[in-house]
């Protein structure tokens, strides 16, 4: 991809807009702008750069704050004349320390959130954690969890208690997550599979 493939010939200013996307969650995370030299520094660095409009510069997203913006995909749209970036944030992407520029609702990819809650927890350990409490007692133990929660989630389906399935379903899915962690595996693992299954 080259800025050249962009058709701008539409905006005066000459600059491509740019949508930034939480690559994890999806969760659309920023707008901003680009010029040719933004464009290649971007394609270079793997670290988002925009062009300041009212600065008149350069400026990589996370260069005083931080916060950077780790490229992962970038997709031109069907009008070749916007931008999509998948990016890792590393920390919050808005200037008011909040993950998004918008506050929209955050159920929205939570799961990949509590993924990387777990994925922390597994490495920092900290003490009166449950999950940290699970690492600590291995991999049969947390097998064993999701055992007895599939169980009670199938218990409850079977009674018709609706409220009651909806908890024993949302522990199964918390205790899976950390079984996969404990295995190595990422929730983008078990996409990617069924994703795999769907085409065929």
């Amino acid at each position: 991809m080259k800025f050249s493939d962009f058709d701008l010939s539409k905006n005066a200013d000459k600059l491509l807009p740019v949508v930034i996307q939480d690559a994890r969650t999806l969760r659309v995370l920023m707008l901003g702008y680009m010029n040719e030299e933004a464009f290649e520094k971007t394609v270079e660095t793997n670290l988002v750069t925009f062009y300041s409009r009212s600065r008149q510069s350069l400026w990589t997203k996370g260069e005083t704050s931080g916060n950077f913006l780790h490229v992962v995909q970038m997709y031109s749209d069907c009008d070749a004349d916007t931008l999509l970036i998948q990016a890792n944030p590393e920390g919050p992407t808005c200037h008011r320390g909040t993950p998004a520029c918008w506050d929209t609702a955050e159920t929205d990819g939570f799961l990949f959130e509590l993924e990387k809650c777990v994925q922390d927890r597994h490495v920092s350990m900290p003490l009166g954690s449950y999950t940290s409490y699970l690492f600590e007692k291995g991999l049969n133990r947390i097998a064993q969890k999701v055992g007895e929660e599939a169980v009670e989630t199938i218990i409850e389906a079977t009674t018709g208690n609706k409220a009651k399935y909806i908890e024993e379903a949302s522990d199964l899915l918390y205790h899976l997550l950390v079984l996969n962690e404990q295995m190595g595996v990422s929730l983008n693992d078990l996409q990617s599979e069924l994703v795999s299954r769907h085409k065929k």
